[in-house]
């Protein structure tokens, strides 16, 4: 069985010149790994464990282009500098917010 969780993933290689690795576009959704964890599946694509990065860990199969794939933190400083407004994927709202966040009221909330 492989293992779904809720994860925060942000793409270091989608950024203005000149911000590279810093902040990028982000989600927070459900992603599949793989049975041996190396590799994470998310949105139709495959991103494979990369700890040879400065600012990312996983890279897109396909593309090649750099990610940020973590698990959410329960204070919502998910980003690599801290909070940042980063929208859910409506399947994944009503666990993050009651279970991760702890705040079920917000259940309905797209942004984190």
């Amino acid at each position: 069985m492989h293992l779904r969780r809720i994860m925060y993933i942000e793409n270091k290689s989608a950024q203005p010149p000149g911000r590279r690795g810093v902040s990028g576009v982000a989600r927070i959704g459900w992603v599949v790994f793989s049975n041996s964890l190396q590799s994470v599946y998310y949105d139709g694509k495959r991103f494979q464990r990369d700890d040879s990065g400065y600012k990312w860990n996983h890279l897109d199969v396909e593309s090649g282009e750099r990610y940020w794939i973590s698990g959410p933190r329960r204070d919502g400083e998910d980003g690599l500098y801290g909070y940042r407004a980063t929208p859910i994927d409506k399947d994944a709202r009503e666990e993050y917010w009651t279970s991760i966040r702890r705040q079920p009221h917000l259940k309905d909330r797209t942004i984190s």
